[in-house]
């Protein structure tokens, strides 16, 4: 009798699932919240000539705002397993918010009415495919592998189009890179999940894969838009 009740106490409890799923929900507000920082931050600048004059008139400053975002993100990536959960989440919106100073460049390229119908499209999108990566019972680690390596081939081509210029080029990133960042939600979705279930500190790995989420929606976001977005 002993023995079967030591086998049922080592049996999996159905806590552990939730506690996942949990965090997974958490995931999603922090990346919630990041976009909307970044929604509210570039929205503001857009209607502030003199912010926008700051930011596009001065090209050391964008260039700066750009070069800080990358700082920022790499600082977050190697610091944030080791900081307090407050700390991080001041990094994680700190980020957000250089974002949108640098994304408020969008409503002079952009109509207002074309951004906001291709940020409730790339909602859509991104949620349905990140479902897909957390209810999958696929291992999608092939997949994402193979997104890793393209994605690393789409900045090298969109740097050298910087200099060749080519609407074709242009064109096939654009595709390529909505496909890309179209796997790696999934991907990242289930790489997330597999994270939560071995444990960790919840609040620093549910910030931690906030941005990973927020990277993957806002780059779909960019795609996209450039795709379907009118332009002024």
């Amino acid at each position: 009798m002993d023995r079967f009740q030591d086998q049922a106490a080592f049996r999996p409890l159905p806590v552990q699932r939730e506690s996942v799923n949990d965090i997974l929900w958490v995931t999603y507000r922090w990346m919630a919240l990041g976009l909307a920082l970044t929604g509210l931050v570039a929205f503001l600048v857009a209607n502030s000539p003199a912010a926008l004059n700051v930011i596009v008139g001065n090209r050391i400053v964008f260039y700066g705002l750009m070069f800080a975002q990358l700082g920022l993100v790499v600082a977050f990536s190697t610091m944030a397993a080791r900081v307090s959960a407050a700390t991080a989440a001041l990094m994680f919106f700190g980020y957000a918010a250089l974002t949108g100073l640098t994304l408020s460049v969008l409503f002079l390229a952009f109509t207002s009415a074309s951004i906001a119908t291709t940020f409730f499209i790339t909602s859509g999108t991104f949620g349905a495919l990140s479902v897909f990566g957390a209810v999958t019972k696929r291992d999608l680690s092939g997949i994402g592998r193979f997104a890793l390596f393209a994605l690393i081939g789409l900045i090298i081509a969109s740097l050298v189009n910087i200099w060749l210029a080519s609407t074709g080029l242009m064109w096939v990133t654009t595709f390529a890179g909505i496909l890309i960042f179209a796997a790696l939600t999934a991907y990242d979705t289930q790489k997330l999940k597999a994270m939560y279930a071995q444990g960790g500190s919840a609040g620093n790995l549910a910030l931690r894969g906030a941005l990973m989420l927020y990277l993957d929606f806002i780059n779909m976001f960019l795609m996209l838009l450039n795709l379907t977005g009118r332009r002024r």
